[in-house]
């Protein structure tokens, strides 16, 4: 395959998962600000510092800050959902997605086309000013739905060959960051301080970020247990049943590169360096990674994955 091809299937799924993450990161903000006025919580004006972390955690805040706009919750939601000077907002999200799609239109499958592409126009004709508290979390939700909708039809309708691979990389780099960040967004950035840890605020905060990756359910089903920072982040870092886990992330990551590997005939370096981090996270407990520091360990991973999505385009030639 082509490094221009690859490197658009790559990034085309990139966009498409960034698109929902950022729905679900926007969502673990929102509901943790809980702004009183329902009718209304896009323009209050009133300053909400746990935006910040929202921002940082989506290597959004910089930008943001350069901008001058106060952190109230209208101008956040509106530079993380709309704004197209923003490269990870869902907007830039869904349109270079679909940019991509376009360029390698004859890779994708028609299911994967008209997927994509009915979700860009239908959002395109939202209308900002008009997206009240209970509007926005409709649309979060309908971003999700749309993305999983994509991800049936490449699963449904694809070839087994490189597409599905690079495809099934970019997919999973993805999600692998965007599982650490809304992790750190809890236990480093909106808890800092030690007293608050077990207290109801703290519990409250776990049961949202749970929420936000589809998990609330299925952690009470494995674990039969309340909420525990330990539990909650063992399953979300270290088991390898819960599909956005990082453990699993990385399953999917090194299957998808030996199955390139099988395909091509040789095996690239990242393949390696893959294999070693899903086994290294297979072999860890949490309590190591707690007596290490949650927070340090999760920046060394989001550090380790960029670097990882660098080696994949390197060895694989990827031509932007």
């Amino acid at each position: 395959m082509l490094g221009r091809t690859a490197n658009d299937l790559f990034w085309l799924s990139r966009y498409v998962e960034r698109a929902e993450n950022m729905a679900r990161l926007i969502e673990v903000g929102f509901r943790i600000v809980l702004v009183p006025d329902n009718s209304a919580i896009l323009d209050d004006g009133t300053l909400h510092h746990d935006w910040s972390s929202t921002l940082q955690s989506a290597g959004c805040a910089e930008l943001y800050l350069e901008k001058g706009t106060p952190l109230s919750t209208r101008d956040v939601v509106n530079f993380l959902v709309f704004d197209g000077s923003n490269p990870s907002s869902i907007r830039t999200c869904l349109t270079t997605a679909r940019r991509n799609a376009r360029a390698q239109r004859t890779a994708l499958t028609r299911e994967m086309w008209e997927c994509l592409n009915s979700s860009w126009i239908e959002f395109e004709s939202i209308d900002p000013d008009r997206i009240t508290s209970s509007e926005l979390l409709k649309l979060l939700d309908w971003v999700k739905e749309r993305s999983a909708a994509y991800r049936g039809a490449l699963l449904n309708t694809i070839l087994r060959n490189d597409t599905y691979y690079f495809s099934q990389l970019g997919t999973f780099l993805e999600r692998a960051d965007n599982t650490s960040r809304i992790l750190d967004v809890k236990y480093f950035v909106l808890l800092p301080r030690p007293e608050m840890v077990g207290s109801s605020v703290d519990n409250s905060q776990w049961a949202v970020i749970l929420r936000s990756v589809s998990a609330h359910r299925s952690y009470r089903w494995v674990y039969k247990d309340t909420y525990r920072a330990a539990g909650i982040a063992d399953f979300l870092i270290l088991n390898q049943q819960m599909p956005r886990s990082l453990c699993s992330c990385y399953g999917e990551i090194t299957a998808a590169l030996e199955g390139l590997a099988a395909l091509y005939g040789t095996e690239v370096p990242c393949t390696a360096k893959a294999r070693e981090t899903f086994h290294g996270l297979q072999s860890k407990d949490i309590d190591s990674i707690f007596r290490s520091g949650l927070h340090e360990f999760l920046t060394g991973f989001i550090a380790s994955n960029n670097a990882a999505g660098s080696a994949i385009s390197e060895d694989y030639h990827f031509i932007a």
